[in-house]
């Protein structure tokens, strides 16, 4: 099975967003339990030494797949959709980024993890030092918002990248020294179920029409209005056209 065909597969399966808001709040309610454990888990703690542990040298690209997560990365992509003329998608990106890095936040004070330094000796921090809390990662849940929400617009090749770069966001924040795994799992849980959310609450919002009477403030009609009266007319004339000209024609053939 090729990269492409897996997933399209993922995205199938997840298509529905009450499947991906019941996979989100799950995931999330799992991973807040097992973070307000005390300490770290021994096999939690081998994950995070493995990517933390990697060379220096890949500080630089990781910082740049890192800003994917940022809250500067939420109204850059609600603007490049924009632009492309997909303000329904803009929407959801700026709707969806902007309520995953809020709400992670609170969900910070709610389970009061501390950073990755203060529970594990030996703790690689590269760059400046995250301030605040760790679980969960605001990085990783706005990374998978942004993606859950774009993923239905995207081609094959950029459906294959943006699956490809969410986990990597999340890899980069373990990498730095700012979370450990179980803050990833949870702020990525987050995003997707924030994003469901939003995607559920749009969906029920009837369609405007685009052939409307009369505005009641304005008075002015809509670009495509028409009034019935006029439509029957201008139908009824093409009738009476087209049955004079099968008389004439009769008439012509009779001669």
């Amino acid at each position: 099975m090729t990269t492409g065909t897996r997933v399209d597969s993922l995205i199938g399966v997840v298509a529905d967003p009450r499947v991906r808001l019941g996979i989100g709040t799950a995931a999330l309610l799992v991973t807040a339990l097992a973070a307000c454990r005390d300490g770290v888990s021994q096999d939690e703690a081998g994950m995070f030494r493995a990517v933390n542990g990697l060379p220096d040298a890949l500080q630089a690209p990781a910082w740049a797949v890192m800003q994917l997560g940022t809250i500067g990365a939420v109204p850059a992509a609600a603007g490049a959709a924009w632009l492309a003329d997909d303000r329904e998608l803009a929407g959801l990106l700026l709707a969806s980024g902007t309520g995953t890095w809020a709400l992670s936040k609170l969900v910070k004070h709610m389970v009061y993890r501390p950073r990755p330094a203060a529970l594990l000796a030996g703790t690689r921090c590269r760059g400046r030092e995250a301030a605040g809390l760790g679980y969960l990662s605001g990085h990783a849940g706005v990374a998978v918002a942004l993606g859950a929400a774009a993923l239905p617009h995207l081609g094959p090749a950029g459906r294959a990248l943006a699956v490809t770069a969410i986990p990597v966001v999340g890899l980069t924040r373990v990498y730095v020294g700012a979370h450990l795994p179980l803050d990833i799992a949870g702020g990525a849980a987050l995003g997707l179920a924030v994003e469901a959310l939003v995607s559920l609450a749009r969906s029920g919002k009837p369609a405007r029409p685009r052939d409307t009477a009369p505005q009641p403030l304005t008075g002015r009609k809509s670009a495509g209005y028409e009034p019935a009266s006029r439509a029957i007319g201008r139908q009824g004339l093409f009738r009476n056209r087209g049955r004079k000209q099968i008389l004439q024609l009769g008439g012509f053939l009779r001669g």
